[in-house]
């Protein structure tokens, strides 16, 4: 029962444990290499927080002066500055840096959508995927109870077969809710979700 739960609780939280500002190709990337561009490293610094500038100052002026050396130095500096910005910016998440992942990784639906729902400005699509497995979810494990709701009170492991799915609906319950609130979830920068709550 309890490997399930965890199994439950770590599903809910996907998006944030495989967050894609760690690919090659994700947003943190594409403005680190718009930063090189341009030589503006003000295009960078919103994915760190404020106390981490220096550090990501440092190592843009360092790649930008290591880059010109050769196409080979190029290619160095500018990983190197990909991944000290990756790491940076997650270290302001609280998250473990693990390496630059690469392009082309299979996000799932749930962050493609995210992306896509800022692109377009539209939540629709994203809401029906949210709510489709939710509805499912909690449909699964209602159903569950139920049928084990009316057992014999004389089979007492009937009885633990109810406790057991008793427990893993009201868990589910329970970590939608949680999950679903509004709260600061500004991947550890100041978010503005917490001055709109009622």
């Amino acid at each position: 029962m309890k490997k399930i739960v965890l199994v439950l609780m770590l599903s809910l939280t996907t998006i944030q444990i495989n967050a894609h500002c760690d690919g090659v190709d994700g947003p943190v990337v594409i403005d680190a290499k718009k930063a090189l561009e341009t030589e503006n490293v003000d295009v960078v610094l919103i994915w760190v927080m404020e106390e981490y500038e220096d550090e990501i100052k440092d190592a843009f002026n360092k790649t930008l002066q290591v880059r010109k050396q050769s196409p080979e130095a190029q290619e160095l500096a500018e990983m190197y500055f990909f991944e000290t910005l990756v790491r940076v910016h997650r270290q302001g998440e609280g998250a473990p840096y693990t390496g630059l992942k690469p392009a082309g990784r299979d996000l799932g639906p749930a962050i493609t959508l995210a992306d896509a729902s800022i692109e377009k400005e539209t939540l629709k699509e994203l809401y029906e995927l949210l709510t489709s497995n939710i509805h499912d979810g909690l449909h699964l494990y209602y159903d569950n109870v139920l049928r084990k709701k009316n057992f014999d009170k004389d089979n007492v492991d009937a009885g633990r077969e109810f406790v057991e799915s008793y427990v893993e609906f009201v868990h589910y319950v329970e970590a939608i809710y949680e999950s679903a609130k509004t709260k600061n979830a500004g991947h550890g920068h100041k978010s503005e979700i917490q001055s709109h709550k009622h």
